[in-house]
């Protein structure tokens, strides 16, 4: 019972997060159109892994691709990396895949 209630809890979590960069993310796609002279910094990342499983890394990568401004292109094949387009990159685009998604996609798997 205690297990359900974890694995529950570790799911709305990770939904709650997909949801809130959805947001954030279409927010950003939409400045970006409305704007189009804000600069962009459109940049392809490697994000090392810490997901092994390939149910883990499908759904890592497919959080990423349903977030607008992003898009998982390839994990290499040792699955150290997740290769990730991103629209508007910063020093902090890996960190934030790192500490958001797949974070949530580990505890949601444990």
């Amino acid at each position: 019972m205690i297990e359900l209630m974890r694995k529950t809890g570790a799911w709305a979590r990770l939904v709650a997060l997909f949801f809130k960069e959805l947001a954030l993310s279409v927010r950003d796609v939409t400045i970006t159109v409305l704007r189009p002279r804000r600069p962009l910094r459109s940049a392809i990342v490697a994000v090392p892994l810490d997901l092994k499983s390939g149910e883990g890394i499908t759904l890592l990568a497919n959080m990423i691709t349903l977030t607008p401004g992003t898009t998982s292109l390839h994990v290499s094949e040792d699955r150290s990396k997740l290769y990730v387009h991103v629209m508007n990159v910063s020093e902090e685009s890996v960190h934030q895949i790192k500490d958001g998604f797949e974070r949530s996609v580990k505890e949601v798997l444990r």
